[in-house]
């Protein structure tokens, strides 16, 4: 995030209500800006996580596998490399699932277009907008699909998306996910690989489970996060920064309760930096989660947040941390957080918090 002398006129995320066309939705289907140069060889093991580096050799393995005949019957468990129906890695947020999901997107050696990248809300976005067998029509061709971030805290749903992989998993195309925690899970801030299984019920003998030990990579030796800014030098920054949008945080806020979460992406087109005036603490749940998914697709683009008002750790109220949806809500802190230490390195913030 650079600024110029010359004042500018940052644009209103506020403002914008983009349309997104459906055939967008799939091609998007690939890893984000932020980890599209991600390789299994920039990932960071850490040593004292042994299970690190190998998550990282079973998933080479697995990348250079042949895809599974269709309808061919999988069986749990196996050798060293993961059978090569699907594989579930298993640990907390932070230890660089994403990464290794995204790498292993890379390693295969596959066309693009025949590869498929995205989140539960954004797979069943797709459904939503495709409808379920027109889905299924349009993933059944390709080699591997990776979900990230697979949403166990509604059935619905993960029925819906368990039934449709497996269909494709009975085309053939292999099948990689990564899950957040159910409510009441509580200690590490992970789903167990053993209830991951049990919740997607027929599709377990497909995946192998890969567990990640280790603590969030974005604190591990990292300073806290920046201390807000005021309100006239967050206007200010914005003012000569090329690119930036410029916002009041309760009008943001609001206006993401009228665009549909899949158009999150499309809002921040074109955007490359963004400046928000007057966090407050959210007590809502629904607006909440609003800016949970608003959160990733800052992140997943790697645009930098420098804001004013409570400092993110303080983003959700006590009571929505405590709840069902806290592995979420603390895993949006700890996105704003690293995106607020970006502004600041960028624009010369003071000490933390």
């Amino acid at each position: 995030m650079s600024s110029s002398s010359a004042l500018i006129s940052p644009v209103a995320l506020s403002g914008r209500s983009p349309h997104v066309e459906v055939g967008r939705l799939v091609a998007e289907l690939v890893p984000p800006p932020r980890f599209d140069a991600v390789r299994f060889e920039t990932y960071r093991s850490d040593p004292a996580q042994p299970s690190q580096a190998a998550a990282v050799e079973r998933l080479r393995a697995f990348a250079g596998q042949r895809a599974p005949q269709a309808r061919k019957r999988w069986f749990r468990g196996g050798p060293a490399a993961p059978a090569a129906g699907g594989v579930y890695l298993d640990g907390g947020y932070g230890v660089g699932k994403t990464h290794l999901l995204a790498s292993l997107w890379h390693a295969t050696p596959a066309p693009r277009e025949r590869k498929a990248f995205g989140t539960f809300v954004e797979l069943t976005n797709l459904v939503g907008a495709l409808g379920f067998q027109p889905a299924v029509h349009a993933l059944k061709d390709h080699v591997l699909l990776c979900i990230d971030e697979f949403e166990l805290d509604d059935p619905g749903d993960t029925v819906l998306v368990s039934t449709l992989l497996g269909k494709l998993a009975d085309a053939g195309v292999r099948l990689a996910a990564t899950s957040n925690t159910l409510p009441g899970k509580l200690g590490e801030g992970r789903f167990a690989a053993a209830d991951f299984l049990r919740e997607i019920q027929g599709l377990s003998a497909r995946f192998t489970s890969i567990r990640i030990d280790g603590e969030d990579y974005r604190h591990r030796g990292l300073p806290q996060a920046p201390r807000p800014r005021s309100d006239e030098d967050v206007t200010r920054t914005a003012l000569r920064t090329p690119g930036a949008a410029l916002d009041d945080f309760a009008e943001l806020a609001a206006h993401l309760a009228t665009v549909h979460p899949s158009r999150y992406g499309a809002l921040c087109d074109g955007v490359e930096a963004v400046f928000l005036r007057g966090v407050t603490e959210v007590t809502d749940q629904a607006t909440a989660l609003r800016l949970v998914v608003f959160a990733d697709r800052l992140y997943d683009r790697e645009i930098p947040v420098m804001a004013s008002g409570v400092p993110f750790d303080r983003l959700f109220s006590a009571e929505l941390l405590a709840g069902g949806y806290r592995k979420k809500y603390f895993r949006a802190v700890s996105r704003l957080t690293a995106l607020a230490r970006d502004a600041g390195r960028a624009n010369g913030a003071g000490g933390p918090a």
